[in-house]
């Protein structure tokens, strides 16, 4: 790959923001979007971003860079037309917001690691709002809930909500789990739902405790499902049968067919 100046990646921007300007004009598509258009257009972008990142696919992950690029381009035109800020106050708020959450970098203070710098980092930005905000109010209420349940739990462990050692988050999931087994026995759907749910956030605590991202994680095992059950159903229709006239049992042969066969293939 040829390595691009400073200079050269500078005039890159600014065509796609002269390209933009001029679709902003002569496009009845792009002139006619708003925030509230665009913000479905953009959630889709930047999960396509997280799909290709996820296939670890170096032409894709650079498409969908640019798509999401787009969009905060866009963002910041919208921004300048009802005269509020443009791409220039973006940057330099965000170049600012870089240098005060980085003082270990562009200040005196010392740190010795990564887990350092997240600690400072969640009490500068508490200092960003005179400290009006709550170690929690950062969290986006639209994030999806195992999502959000991750950088809940990252959040209240870096002011030193966490547990003493690693493995004393064994014993809560043990506990939620013998919780959600009693409110199954009492046949309330409103207790098991609770019960389920303070399950799954033990688990995330869990796999945060263990460095283990559960997006990742899930997704990781949701693909690798995916994988094996198309198996069960080409190796259905080799045998000329439909899954739903199959037994559990011969889906069960299958399964493990697959995991061996995928496995091996690997």
């Amino acid at each position: 790959m040829q390595q691009h100046t400073r200079q050269e990646k500078i005039e890159a921007l600014g065509r796609v923001i002269d390209t933009l300007d001029i679709l902003r004009v002569k496009c009845p598509w792009d002139a006619k979007q708003t925030n509230e258009s665009l913000r479905p257009n953009t959630i889709e972008e930047v999960y396509e971003l997280a799909q290709a990142l996820l296939n670890d696919d170096d032409a894709d992950i650079k498409k969908e860079l640019g798509d999401v690029l787009l969009h905060i381009l866009f963002y910041a035109k919208i921004g300048d037309e009802k005269g509020k800020f443009d791409i220039v106050d973006v940057c330099d708020a965000l170049n600012d917001k870089l240098i005060f959450r980085h003082p270990h970098v562009f200040g005196t203070v010392h740190v010795d690691n990564a887990e350092e710098v997240t600690q400072n980092w969640e009490q500068l930005k508490l200092k960003e709002k005179d400290g009006n905000r709550s170690v929690l109010a950062g969290v986006p209420a639209a994030l999806p809930a195992l999502v959000k349940s991750y950088r809940i739990q990252e959040k209240a462990a870096n002011v030193g909500f966490d547990w003493e050692q690693p493995e004393q988050v064994w014993d809560k999931v043990d506990e939620e789990l013998s919780e959600v087994r009693q409110a199954i026995a009492a046949g309330s759907e409103e207790e098991i739902e609770a019960e389920m749910g303070d399950l799954f956030f033990s688990i995330v605590n869990a796999a945060r405790i263990y460095g283990i991202n559960p997006e990742n994680a899930l997704e990781r095992t949701n693909r690798k499902f995916i994988e094996r059950f198309n198996y069960i159903e080409n190796k259905a229709k080799e045998q000329n049968c439909r899954l739903k006239d199959m037994t559990l049992a011969e889906m069960d042969s299958l399964w493990n067919e697959a995991k061996t066969a995928l496995s091996a293939s690997r």
